[in-house]
């Protein structure tokens, strides 16, 4: 889960990551009452900041300097309701105003390639930083973190040289990093990044920008991260899905899917693909991974949420039988139907594999649903599927 910039920094400075004050307005006069309230503590200046999870805001005219109360609520008036990058902004920050010196760069990341964390830095932070890594790599440093040890007053040594951070910043760098750690492993992160880093003209290391990616694997241990999911701009069919406790994902096309295991899943997508370019293009309209659970509630709430896609113009089951047998399965398949009565308008295909498939395919077979078509192989089953979305 991605979060707010708003809220990267209320976790920054939770974990005592030096920050400025900001304050969250979805009006320009929310916003006013904002600046006014901060404009004392930082120098005459506040900074209107669009609150989306997308980069690139500054150069979208998403990031505006308002040196009043009422200029800020101006400048709130002309970002709210701006679209960046197709991300409509519904709330911009209020933060204090910065004197800055100098600006750095610092991530750590998941390596999922070398099993491992990365850390990176620079001293030529800011809105350049992606040329930067691509026209001057060197310029960048890349330190590998050990999961086992994390960002210890050794590694934050190692990362600030490694930087090139002049000897009299490097000790606080080193500091905001190992804080900066802290976050990504007390809040379970797969990623937090500032930029910029700054240092002001009093010589102090400020986290100016905040961009927090949350390992949502880990929120049965954060019960408070559910406060920060952005409900209004999620997915409805994602959301019901999650409700309902289902593996879910959303795609751009016409084939609904469900399977049994994710990497099962996946090789359906790529046959549903691969057989769509016979039959007009159509392609999977979803991720839907039931795991080991083909109960009829589980099967109902799956394909109750695939039918409410209107994209959705038919339905491939894939199951391949193990753990759960394929009777299971069909008694699931035959049980939904029945549950969901008139909302089964859409064909459905079903393969049909593995531990008790004969049986299985009795089940289908005697149940002679009008709307089921089974199909014994995998390819045969998606082209029947892609055919049928594209009549």
């Amino acid at each position: 889960m991605d979060l707010f910039e708003y809220q990267a920094r209320d976790l920054f400075e939770k974990h005592g990551v030096p920050v400025l004050g900001g304050i969250v307005a979805t009006t320009p006069e929310e916003a006013r009452a904002a600046a006014e309230q901060l404009l004392g503590d930082s120098g005459g200046v506040v900074v209107v900041k669009a609150q989306v999870k997308i980069g690139g805001r500054g150069k979208a005219g998403g990031v505006k300097v308002a040196k009043s109360a009422q200029e800020a609520a101006d400048r709130a008036s002309e970002i709210l309701g701006m679209d960046i990058k197709g991300h409509t902004v519904h709330r911009v920050m209020i933060a204090a105003g910065a004197d800055i010196a100098e600006e750095y760069y610092f991530s750590v990341l998941l390596d999922r390639s070398e099993r491992r964390y990365l850390a990176m830095a620079s001293v030529e932070g800011g809105m350049e930083i992606e040329e930067l890594a691509v026209e001057r790599p060197e310029a960048l440093a890349r330190v590998p973190v050990d999961p086992q040890v994390g960002i210890d007053q050794a590694k934050a040594d190692e990362i600030v040289a490694a930087a090139g951070f002049a000897a009299d910043v490097a000790p606080k760098v080193a500091a905001a990093i190992q804080k900066l750690w802290t976050v990504y492993r007390e809040e379970d992160a797969t990623l937090v990044e500032v930029n910029p880093l700054v240092k002001t003209g009093a010589g102090d290391i400020v986290a100016l920008d905040g961009k927090v990616t949350l390992d949502t694997n880990a929120d049965f241990r954060h019960a408070d991260h559910a406060e920060l999911e952005d409900k209004a701009a999620a997915d409805p069919l994602e959301a019901k899905a999650k409700a309902a406790g289902l593996n879910y994902v959303k795609l751009d096309g016409e084939v609904g899917i469900i399977g049994n295991g994710a990497g099962l899943v996946m090789s359906t997508l790529d046959v549903v693909a691969y057989a769509g370019q016979a039959h007009g293009g159509v392609k999977p309209a979803n991720f839907l991974d039931i795991g080991g659970g083909a109960s009829a509630a589980v099967m109902s709430a799956g394909l109750d949420v695939i039918l409410n896609d209107p994209q959705v113009k038919s339905v491939f089951v894939n199951v391949f039988g193990g753990i759960t047998a394929c009777d299971e399965v069909a008694n699931g398949i035959v049980q939904a139907l029945e549950i969901l009565g008139d909302k089964e308008n859409k064909p459905l295909v079903v393969r049909l594999d593995g531990n008790a498939v004969e049986e299985g395919r009795a089940i289908l077979a005697r149940a002679a649903h009008p709307l089921v078509t089974v199909v014994d192989t995998m390819d045969g089953a998606a082209d029947k599927a892609a055919e049928l979305a594209n009549s």
